[in-house]
């Protein structure tokens, strides 16, 4: 079977710990026929702080130092995860024009500016009220993302609620957004874009399921499946039984991007 993690990070992340070479190494071991390093590009710091463009230098390096080692035995491609790009179109345009790069995670970590623009990992959700005005915000800037050129698919457009029903354990109801996520699925799909399911190192599956069902009636096909991992350990965490959960929803492929283009591999 062909395995794919589209979705990690290396110490060319803020918070990633480990070389490309050692997450290619882990992606070996756990059996994995692709690896995509998808380090951070982030347009807000944790605090909301415009940050500086992109700096290519150390993760072309890094991958060439992978490829080298690991390119006989595994598929492997650069990527970036670009959190809201869509802020500074020129500033994007740039950090894009990089020719080696294969793939775009469109994502979205941040408050909106108005709303403050701190990451949503530092948010407070001890109540309900907490969680929706977050949500609310995020699902604008979502949508924000969705109609701009900066992405190849969504990133984890369910971000917010691993902190929510992680130590907070703030029951709240994510389809009460069902309306906002239809049209930035069927935004994505109108400008031929996709999105990507993120296992959070194999802890988020399920969560999916309604996620996919949406895409799917929006006409969505392009899908890719990510860890999220920052370690080699975790890296293909929930990939097999996402491949799984979509074929069970009626999906035929997952995405493996060369070139900022999809191949399309068939579920079996």
């Amino acid at each position: 079977m062909f395995l794919a993690d589209h979705h990690t990070h290396s110490i060319c992340s803020p918070d990633g710990f480990v070389p490309m070479v050692d997450m290619a190494k882990g992606a070996h071991q756990a059996g994995l026929s692709a690896l995509c390093l998808t380090d951070h590009c982030d347009f807000l710091s944790l605090a909301g702080e415009r940050t500086p463009d992109y700096d290519w230098e150390a993760p072309l390096l890094q991958f060439e130092e992978m490829q080298h080692a690991w390119g006989s035995k595994l598929d492997l491609t650069l990527g970036l995860e670009f959190g809201v790009g869509f802020l500074d179109e020129q500033a994007a345009k740039r950090v894009l024009a990089q020719p080696a790069l294969d793939f775009v995670i469109g994502s979205v970590h941040n408050l909106s500016g108005k709303a403050g623009g701190q990451d949503f990992y530092c948010l407070d959700y001890s109540t309900e009220a907490d969680c929706y005005r977050a949500l609310d915000d995020y699902f604008a800037s979502m949508l924000r993302l969705a109609r701009s050129d900066c992405y190849d698919v969504l990133g984890h457009i369910i971000y917010p609620v691993r902190y929510m029903k992680g130590s907070y354990q703030t029951p709240i109801h994510i389809l009460r957004y069902t309306d906002e996520m239809r049209t930035i699925l069927r935004t994505a799909v109108e400008r031929g874009h996709g999105m990507e399911v993120n296992t959070w190192k194999g802890q988020t599956l399920s969560e999916w399921i309604p996620i996919l069902k949406l895409y799917r009636e929006c006409g969505g096909e392009i899908i890719t499946v990510g860890s999220d991992a920052h370690t080699p350990e975790p890296i293909g965490a929930g990939i097999r039984e996402t491949y799984a959960m979509l074929q069970d929803l009626g999906f035929r492929y997952v995405a493996n991007y060369h070139g900022r283009r999809p191949d399309f591999i068939k579920l079996s």
